[in-house]
């Protein structure tokens, strides 16, 4: 039996209480979930229904019996079922053909977590991807022509940056693109095997079209050709019967890991000919001529502004992610509450999985990590569709954006991932069975932690932005200015640039200046502790690096020995960050009961948080033994305390029904 078909007949139906529950009316219970679940939805709540109603369909979901071929065809086909939906309209202007609700095409992507996720890969490239560098990097001329055939998917195509050299640093892809003012074409090239354009989904078999980043090679009249840095251009690829054009080679990546629907492959160009207009021209153009020119005269300037526009591909495959991961863990902790094993002491009965303490420190904790992540993400929608449906682009706010979008890509699909992973255990053998969709999402999810930027290099892309911001504060400081400014705990400079929201700064000043002598349980307590650790890591490693420079070393020896030191920056601070995401949302919570279950998921976020990094904590003397013991029985205490809540928890997170499809059951044999 396929997942498809499968039932979970025998497992709690939806909102039903657990043996544990207390005695909360029905109606209550019910009432208790719907607020969770507004809560979660934020802003694009009727967006997210919509989408929830029209996946609600077992069809959506991953089919392991299908061919490589045949699973790629399932794709374009759910694909055209989500554009008679409407489903891409909103990711595009209205003078488009669009409606131009970049939050709610956002949302919407985010809920392809629940189904195939090779949907949603699919569905990403060919409209977030190629149809976001088409829309954002290009002018009307492009958005006239391409715009409305890449919505109705009578134009498919693929976003081609990534090249078999070159993954992360874009700036040094080898693919050229030469004018040649003879003929008033570009030629686009790739100049060695490395250029080669790989992993490009789209590009073995469905793409017609690709959206390719080269190095632009131009001269004007009297000008030596001069390389102006990467830009986009449209290259057709094949034909109406999909044979590749004259220059371009095509081939297929195969099997994966996981996606088995996405048609990833490879993409040569042996001097491939396109005309002038074929480059996306809205930063920078070629006359024909040959002269060159941009409305942004700083090379690498005009390239984070050419890639921040398209940052909502990374913004997409962080929320899918999180949409992933609740849905492994809604999987689990139904299974969990339905399988029994050995039996107590006392009984001839068998215990209830989930009333062990170690299963409940397994999913109880990534559950409130989701709810954390959850309110997290829908900030950085709600900023991404404030900041692009603005007239003019506010460049602070989309350098702080892109930064908050890197730490946020790289936490919430690390979580995922792990999530996954460990939801597949927590189900024991039964988990590891295609039919119950765990071991078929592991698959599909590991590579989230890869694509729109690798994890690694996006957590350091947001120390590195903190430290140029601190380093702003400290320019000029002789020897004696830099030692106090260390001493004083830089805490202006750290707390007028986080922008402490009223909520946070409340708590904030009704809390104890020394977090070991307040509460654990007090909020504003949590939330000084996690700030004084990104202050004490930012502050040192400014400090690190400072040291290491005045004595002439090598610039790369000196970055490299400090990154161990930049990534845990980079983390501690998104960190911070989540948890203020979740003390805000629990403000804005109308329902008293969801406020104060809310607020015990939030505290078993933070004690789970501290309790997995200890060592930190100890080591520089931020909490005492004492207190760390109280942390790591708090963790215990609060997973008893949550214990009864668990289905509650996880039916907020509104997975469509028949996108939760096992066999799993609780009597079966142990494996």
């Amino acid at each position: 039996m396929t997942a498809i078909e499968a039932s979970s007949a025998d497992l709690p139906a939806p909102g039903e209480p657990d043996a544990l529950s207390s005695a909360t009316p029905d109606d209550d219970l019910e009432l208790l979930i719907d607020n969770l679940r507004i809560a979660l939805d934020g802003r694009w709540r009727t967006t997210r229904e919509t989408v929830r109603g029209q996946l609600n369909h077992a069809e959506y979901l991953p089919d392991p019996s299908r061919t490589l071929d045949e699973a790629r065809a399932r794709m374009l086909e759910l694909m055209k079922e989500l554009t008679s939906h409407g489903f891409p309209r909103s990711g595009f202007l209205e003078k488009h053909g669009g409606t131009g609700d970049i939050g709610a095409s956002i949302s919407a992507i985010e809920l392809l977590g629940y189904a195939d996720l090779s949907l949603m890969v699919k569905a990403g490239v060919q409209w977030g991807l190629f149809g976001g560098a088409v829309e954002n990097l290009g002018t009307a001329r492009h958005h006239e022509t391409l715009v409305p055939g890449l919505i109705n998917l009578d134009l498919l195509g693929c976003f081609a940056m990534t090249e078999t050299g070159h993954g992360s640093n874009v700036q040094a892809l080898q693919t050229t693109g030469t004018y040649d003012a003879a003929t008033g074409e570009f030629v686009i090239h790739s100049e060695s095997h490395l250029a080669r354009k790989d992993y490009i989904g789209g590009a073995a078999q469905h793409a017609k079209v690709a959206a390719v980043f080269a190095q632009l090679v131009t001269a004007g009249p009297g000008e030596e050709p001069t390389s102006r840095g990467v830009h986009c251009f449209v290259v057709p690829l094949r034909d109406d019967e999909g044979n590749d054009l004259p220059g371009v080679t095509t081939s297929d990546d195969g099997y994966k890991g996981g996606l088995a629907g996405v048609d990833n492959g490879r993409i040569e160009f042996d001097h491939v000919r396109i005309p002038r207009e074929n480059l996306l021209n809205r930063y920078a153009d070629v006359a024909e001529d040959g002269t060159y020119s941009s409305p942004i005269d700083n090379e690498n300037r005009r390239f984070f502004t050419m890639l921040g526009t398209l940052i909502r591909g990374r913004v997409s495959v962080a929320a899918t992610a999180g949409a992933a991961g609740r849905k492994a863990l809604t999987i689990a902790t139904r299974y969990g509450l339905a399988r029994k094993q050995f039996e107590s002491p006392d009984s001839d009965d068998e215990i209830t999985i989930m009333d062990y303490l170690g299963h409940q420190r397994k999913l109880l904790p990534l559950i409130a990590k989701s709810y954390a992540l959850t309110f997290a993400q829908n900030e950085i929608i709600e900023e991404l569709h404030e900041l692009q449906s603005a007239e003019d682009l506010d460049e602070d706010r989309q350098r702080q954006l892109e930064s908050a979008a890197a730490g946020l890509k790289a936490m919430t699909t690390w979580h995922a991932s792990n999530t996954i992973n460990v939801c597949r255990e927590a189900c024991g053998g039964a988990g590891y069975l295609d039919e119950n969709q765990l071991s078929i999402m592991r698959g599909d999810i590991d590579v989230f932690t890869t694509f729109e930027g690798d994890n690694t290099v996006l957590t350091q892309l947001v120390a590195k932005e903190l430290l140029s911001a601190y380093a702003q504060d400290v320019r000029g400081l002789n020897t004696v200015g830099w030692a106090r400014f260390i001493a004083g705990m830089a805490r202006d400079v750290i707390l007028e640039k986080s922008a402490a929201r009223q909520v946070v700064q409340t708590l904030l000043d009704g809390s104890d200046e020394d977090p070991e002598e307040s509460e654990l349980t007090n909020r504003g307590t949590q939330i000084r502790l996690f700030r004084n650790r990104e202050d004490h890591l930012l502050r040192t490693c400014a400090n690190r690096l400072r040291r290491a420079t005045e004595n002439d070393n090598d610039p790369f020896e000196i970055f490299n020995g400090a990154q161990d030191h930049l990534l845990k920056v980079g983390t501690a601070h998104t960190e911070r960050v989540v948890l203020e995401a979740f003390v805000d949302a629990i403000d804005r919570c109308d329902s008293k009961a969801g406020t104060e279950l809310l607020g015990k998921v939030c505290d078993l976020f933070v004690y789970s948080a501290l309790d997995d990094d200890l060592d930190w904590f100890l080591m520089h003397r931020h909490i005492s033994v004492e207190r760390a013991k109280a942390i790591r029985r708090g963790v215990n205490e609060l997973c008893r305390d949550l214990r009864p809540h668990a289905r509650t928890l996880v039916d907020a997170f509104a997975v469509p029904e028949e996108l939760l499809k096992t066999v799993m059951v609780g009597d079966q044999e142990a494996q």
